[in-house]
């Protein structure tokens, strides 16, 4: 163990600092460094970076903090998986809330082990009427108008159903799952990008990130198929997770713009929102409520 201890040091010792950084510090920079060059020992390296954060009490207080905020963060992910895989056939379901959470979690390590880039995405490219914009900029915008044109789109579906009706289930289901993957892992960049630079700004040890993200996402691997099943079963619910959605993406659109809501408002306004449709579904007992579905595409007498 000690020749473990000292083969680290020395060998982290003899390689150069990284320019500083006001947002890399710590182990964010060696193993920013050591991801470039790529030497010898990389994995004796890789291995202290991922453990040695938990001989420090500290830090199990900044992984606590951090790991409840990217639940948080990540419930949006998988609201937004829920109601996407819902539109699969119920065998499809599963594998497609699987996939899109893996490639979640790969996204963010991915982001994490290129953290000097990511950070380098708020250094602004260019101006437009004297605003800047940054390459987060760039993602936020993008990512927050597609959220938003999918989330009323899956509203107009819902109240007034699909526009053609006449396309065969089968073709549809198959057709549909690979669009779906799609545009899973296209909002998975965007949630995982704004979780990777939260996760920056609240700590300082890569492994303390890396920890967080991976039992995160283990948490939301365990909770997205009762969440998925619930929000389907329950069509007002679903109504309201697509409107958390909706707002979501505004969220995101005015922060490409520089325009910063505290994220204390929305989860406010979220929390206050499914208090109130849960005394509803208490009135309602087990009377349901009817929305279109708009996977069910054989039945012409749904609409005139």
């Amino acid at each position: 163990m000690h020749n473990f201890s000292r083969t680290m040091v020395s060998t982290h010792a003899s390689l150069p600092a990284l320019p500083p950084h006001p947002e890399l510090s710590g182990y964010v920079q060696s193993a920013t460094f050591v991801s470039h060059v790529c030497p010898y020992p990389i994995g004796v390296l890789v291995i202290g970076t991922l453990f040695a954060w938990m001989a420090q009490p500290e830090a199990w207080l900044a992984f606590g903090t951090l790991l409840l905020l990217e639940i948080v963060l990540g419930i949006d992910n998988v609201i937004f998986i829920s109601i996407l895989s819902g539109k699969l056939p119920p065998e499809q379901r599963d594998r497609a809330r699987t996939i899109g959470l893996l490639a979640a979690a790969i996204t963010r390590l991915l982001l994490l082990a290129s953290i000097a880039w990511v950070v380098s995405l708020k250094n602004e490219l260019f101006q437009v009427f004297g605003l800047g914009f940054s390459g987060k900029d760039l993602v936020l915008l993008g990512g927050g108008l597609f959220l938003m044109y999918k989330a009323v789109k899956e509203m107009h579906e819902l109240l007034e159903g699909p526009d053609h009706q006449e396309t065969t289930p089968l073709k549809a289901g198959t057709a549909s799952f690979a669009a779906i993957i799609a545009q899973i892992m296209v909002l998975d960049i965007v949630f995982s990008l704004d979780s990777v630079i939260t996760a920056v700004g609240m700590a300082d040890d890569i492994g303390v990130m890396v920890w967080a993200v991976i039992v995160t996402v283990g948490i939301m691997l365990f909770a997205a198929r009762p969440i998925g099943e619930f929000v389907q079963k329950h069509p007002t619910v679903k109504m309201l997770a697509l409107s958390f959605l909706l707002l979501i993406g505004v969220n995101l659109v005015a922060e490409g713009f520089h325009l910063k809501i505290p994220k204390g408002y929305t989860y406010f306004a979220m929390g206050f929102a499914v208090v109130v449709e849960a005394l509803n579904m208490r009135v309602r007992g087990h009377q349901p409520v009817k929305l279109h579905q708009p996977e069910v595409t054989g039945d012409s007498s749904r609409r005139e």
